[in-house]
C-alpha cells in the first residue's frame, strides 16, 4: 500500500477561509492527501489567501519567498495559492513565481483535486471562475471522523452590497445561500461527529434566502437538531436584520446572546460615502430594537477610521456613536485602498492622522471591552469546554457571550457545557469556578 501523500494549509483571514480549507483537505483527501503540520512535511503546500487588508498580495509574495528553497530542495514539492488573492491576482501570481503550480478561487476549490492530477503530468494550473455548479454539491462528505466542540459551516457567499471599501463583490462574487436540506444535513453530520455549537458563515449572512424564512428560518430549523445546544452567526449587515432575524434572539434559547453586526462609521456624511446604505440613527434604532428583545445581548462591530474625506468631526461623530451603543467586542482598522474599489480613487488621508484616530478609537473600545468583562464577575453562565488550558487540570471554554472562559476540571470535560461562577477578570479571558 502507498504511502498518502501530505498536505500543509496555511489559512490568512477569516472563519469562511477556516471552512474552506477544511473543505479543501477534503476535497484533496480522495486524491490521497493527508494534513500535515509544517511546510517542510509536505508534498504539497497550499496559501489559503485573504485580500480584505492592506498590502494582502505582498504577504503572499513574501511567503512564497519563504517556500522557495524548499521547492529548491524538493522539485517535486506542489505549491498552489487559493482563496481570494488568487481570485484578484491569479494570472499575475503564475507571471510573477514560477514556484507556484496552480492558482484556485474560493469558488472553484471543488476542482482541486483535477488541478492537482494536471499538475501531477507536468501542468501548471489557473481556475478563477465563478463557475455555474454548486461547489458544495461537488465536494466530499465531511469525514465522520470525531471533532471538537465547535465548528463552523458556510451558509452563504458573495455580496451584492458594493460597500465603496470592500473587495468582496469583486473576490467572491454575488450573493448565493446554500439550500437549507444541504445545510441542515451538514449540521447533523458535524453533530453525530462530535459537535454541539454551530457557527453560521457567510459574507452577508443575514441576507441568506435558502429558506422561506430567512436566515431566522434557516436557526429555528437547525434547533430541532437533537445535540446541537449553540447557534451562532457571522457576519451581518444592518439592513438585513429582519423582523423575524430580532424576534430569534429572544425566542430561540440555542441562538447565543451575541451579535457581530459591522457599522464602519458613526458620522452619515461617511457612512454614504462608502456606500453603507445606512445612517446612524438606522443602526442605532436597530440595537434598541435587538437589546429590547435581549438585554443581556453582547454586541460586536467593526470600524474603519481614516476612510477618504473623513474630518474630525466625523471621527467624533464615531467614537460618539461608540459610547451610545457600547460593544463587548470591536475591530478596528484604518482604512486602506483595495485596488479596484470605487474609495481607492479618492484623496487619501495622511498616515499619521489615521494612526492618530486609530489610537483613539480603540482605547475607548478596549475600555469598554474590559468593562463588559469585569461585569461578568459574579455571574454564572453556561460554557462550552473546547480544549486543555495552559496550566496542569485546566480546561477553556466559551461563554454564550464568546469569553474565553477557564476553570480548574478534568480533561474529560472537554466537549461537554457547565454552570461556571466567573471570579476573575483577565485582559483576554475570565477565570471561574464550576457550579
Amino acid at each position: 500500500m502507498s504511502e498518502p501523500k501530505k498536505l500543509f494549509i496555511k489559512t490568512y483571514g477569516c472563519q469562511m477561509n477556516v471552512y474552506d480549507s477544511e473543505r479543501m483537505v477534503e476535497a484533496l483527501g480522495g486524491n490521497g492527501y493527508v494534513q500535515v503540520d509544517t511546510p517542510d512535511q509536505a508534498d504539497m503546500v497550499l496559501l489559503n489567501t485573504c485580500h480584505i487588508r492592506e498590502k494582502a498580495a505582498e504577504k503572499v509574495y513574501s511567503e512564497l519567498g519563504r517556500l522557495r528553497p524548499l521547492k529548491e530542495a524538493n522539485p517535486n514539492l506542489k505549491i498552489g495559492v487559493a482563496g481570494c488573492v488568487a481570485q484578484a491576482e491569479g494570472e499575475e501570481i503564475m507571471s510573477r513565481m514560477p514556484l507556484v503550480d496552480l492558482v484556485v478561487g474560493p469558488q472553484a476549490y471543488h476542482r482541486l483535486p483535477a488541478m492537482e492530477k494536471a499538475v501531477a503530468e507536468g501542468r501548471r494550473a489557473v481556475d478563477t471562475d465563478f463557475p455555474e455548479e454548486d461547489k458544495f454539491d461537488t465536494l466530499n462528505e465531511r469525514p465522520r471522523a470525531t471533532r471538537g466542540p465547535t465548528a463552523f459551516l458556510t451558509v452563504q457567499e458573495g455580496c451584492d452590497k458594493f460597500c465603496a471599501f470592500c473587495v468582496v463583490p469583486y473576490t467572491r462574487g454575488a450573493e448565493v445561500s446554500r439550500p437549507v436540506e444541504r445545510i441542515v444535513k451538514e449540521a447533523r453530520d458535524l453533530v453525530q461527529a462530535g459537535v454541539r455549537e454551530i457557527t453560521l458563515l457567510g459574507q452577508n449572512v443575514n441576507a441568506y434566502h435558502g429558506h422561506d424564512r430567512g436566515l431566522a428560518g434557516l436557526i429555528w430549523d437547525l434547533a430541532d437538531i437533537d445535540g446541537l445546544d449553540r447557534i451562532r452567526f457571522t457576519t451581518s449587515h444592518p439592513n438585513d436584520m429582519d423582523d423575524a432575524l430580532i424576534d430569534a434572539f429572544g425566542d430561540c434559547s440555542k441562538l447565543m446572546p451575541f451579535l457581530h453586526l459591522p457599522v464602519q462609521s458613526g458620522s452619515d456624511k461617511i457612512l454614504k460615502a462608502m456606500n453603507r446604505k445606512h445612517t446612524r440613527d438606522d443602526y442605532l434604532r436597530l440595537i434598541d430594537r435587538i437589546r429590547a428583545k435581549r438585554p443581556d445581548l453582547m454586541l460586536s462591530s467593526d470600524f474603519i477610521v481614516g476612510f477618504p474625506g473623513e474630518t474630525d468631526q466625523d471621527h467624533q461623530d464615531t467614537l460618539q456613536l461608540i459610547r451610545d451603543v457600547t460593544f463587548g467586542q470591536a475591530f478596528s482598522f484604518k482604512y486602506s485602498s483595495r485596488p479596484g474599489t470605487p474609495a481607492a480613487e479618492r484623496p487619501q488621508l495622511p498616515e499619521d492622522i489615521k494612526t492618530e484616530r486609530l489610537y483613539e478609537l480603540q482605547a475607548l473600545l478596549t475600555q469598554q471591552q474590559k468593562a463588559a468583562q469585569d461585569g461578568m464577575v459574579g455571574r454564572e453562565v453556561e460554557v462550552l469546554f473546547e480544549k486543555k488550558g495552559r496550566m496542569p487540570g485546566q480546561v477553556v471554554g466559551k461563554s454564550g457571550f464568546l469569553h474565553a472562559v477557564y476553570v480548574q476540571g478534568p480533561e474529560s470535560m472537554i466537549g461537554q457545557i457547565a454552570r461556571v461562577r466567573i471570579v476573575e477578570s483577565g485582559p483576554n479571558s475570565l477565570g471561574g469556578v464550576l457550579v
